[in-house]
């Protein structure tokens, strides 16, 4: 009796990818040839992505699902504050790229324009930018609410920045465990929350409405 051919899936089709770049230290040339090579069929990877590059996106995005998913499990994550539940992200986070650092540094070292290996990492930055908008707690907010869309932006694109000088370092850490990258990812984070101390700068708002009142009815 004939066996059934298994279902490919999603998850198999990363797996399969993942283990071919590491294997033949490049990116399939097409998804012709990488469906023939891992044996299912160019109408079963269509079903999941449109691209080579669109499965590359989708692993980073992963490596972030991952962490996500990891850090829910703990009963007590839920109760952190926003430093904490960074921090803790991070830690997972960079848990999950060290796992898979062989194609981390691979495919993030592949085109000598860096901007080009990012690309790789543009659903990775929306998923995260989402994450730092989930976590943000008043205490990090602005009290104007006209100015709080703009502030939550910069947090973003700030936070994003961060993240992606850490994975820098990271790249180039050659510390046993990366401890260096540990000691990195908590000063830093300490001090992007030391920055993001709203106190004085709602005290200057308010003195700016002060000023500003009083010169209109001073006249």
């Amino acid at each position: 009796m004939a066996t059934k051919n298994k279902i490919i899936t999603k998850d198999d089709i990363v797996s399969k990818y993942m283990n071919e770049v590491l294997e033949k230290g490049e990116k399939p040339k097409s998804v012709y040839l990488f469906a023939k090579h891992n044996h299912f069929t160019e109408a079963e990877f269509y079903t999941f992505f449109g691209t080579l590059e669109s499965l590359e996106k989708e692993i980073f995005r992963l490596f972030f699902e991952n962490s996500f998913n990891l850090l829910h499990q703990h009963e007590d994550y839920p109760q952190y504050d926003m430093k904490n539940k960074m921090l803790s992200f991070y830690f997972t986070f960079f848990e999950i790229l060290t796992a898979n650092r062989s194609y981390v540094l691979q495919s993030l070292k592949r085109d000598r324009n860096p901007l080009k290996n990012l690309v790789q990492l543009t659903t990775l930055r929306e998923a995260f930018k989402n994450y730092v908008s989930e976590i943000l707690t008043d205490d990090y907010r602005l009290e104007q609410e006209k100015l709080q869309k703009y502030q939550e932006k910069a947090i973003q694109e700030s936070a994003w920045l961060q993240l992606m000088m850490t994975i820098k370092f990271w790249m180039d850490d050659d510390s046993a465990a990366f401890e260096k990258t540990d000691i990195f990812i908590e000063k830093s984070v300490n001090a992007s929350f030391e920055l993001m101390n709203v106190k004085p700068l709602n005290h200057l708002i308010d003195f700016g409405k002060f000023l500003f009142k009083e010169k209109i009815y001073s006249k």
